[in-house]
């Protein structure tokens, strides 16, 4: 079933998110969370999206 994207909710893209992490993929995660965050209107509640779902390429650490 296809669905317009217009019609997503910060909760679907949130699932999507979580999704995402379970499968190893944290960027996209990031990027389906980030998302969320536009369709959220209270900031504390996008805070706490953002603090869960962080970019994976400012936190990663290298490692020989």
């Amino acid at each position: 079933m296809i669905r317009d994207p217009a019609d997503l909710t910060a909760a679907d893209y949130l699932d999507s998110a979580r999704e995402m992490t379970a499968a190893g993929r944290p960027y996209l995660a990031h990027l389906l969370a980030e998302e969320a965050v536009q369709r959220t209107t209270d900031p504390a509640t996008a805070a706490g999206i953002r603090a869960a779902y962080p970019d994976p390429t400012t936190t990663r650490t290298e490692s020989n």
